[in-house]
């Protein structure tokens, strides 16, 4: 994977888009139910939440602009890489998971 421009920045991005964002939303998601400082709508359960923060995972703009502000050269191809291949893969595992949750007889 080396050759194609996967190198340890585009590992460290892509996890923090596909591990970091999803795990984060959870957890602050499931954290205020626990307090009591929210509720879920109605049809919403904590599958929908983990599908939305793999969907937040889509991180085109703001981590492309940073990445642009932080590498140069070979490191921000891999940057992009990064960006580009785990905003992919967010992007679908979000909306597997949210079509999943989805209460089937409402649809």
């Amino acid at each position: 994977m080396q050759g194609l421009g996967f190198g340890s920045v585009a590992w460290g991005i892509s996890l923090g888009l596909l591990l970091g964002k999803p795990l984060g939303i959870f957890f602050a998601s499931w954290l205020a139910l626990r307090l009591g400082l929210g509720a879920l709508p109605e049809g919403v359960n904590l599958k929908s939440i983990v599908g939305v923060g793999f969907l937040a995972g889509i991180g085109f703009t703001m981590a492309l602009f940073i990445a642009g502000l932080a590498f140069e050269g070979e490191m921000l191809d891999q940057a992009k890489v990064g960006v580009l291949s785990a905003s992919l893969v967010a992007g679908l595992v979000g909306v597997l998971l949210v079509r999943a949750s989805l209460d089937r007889s409402e649809a």
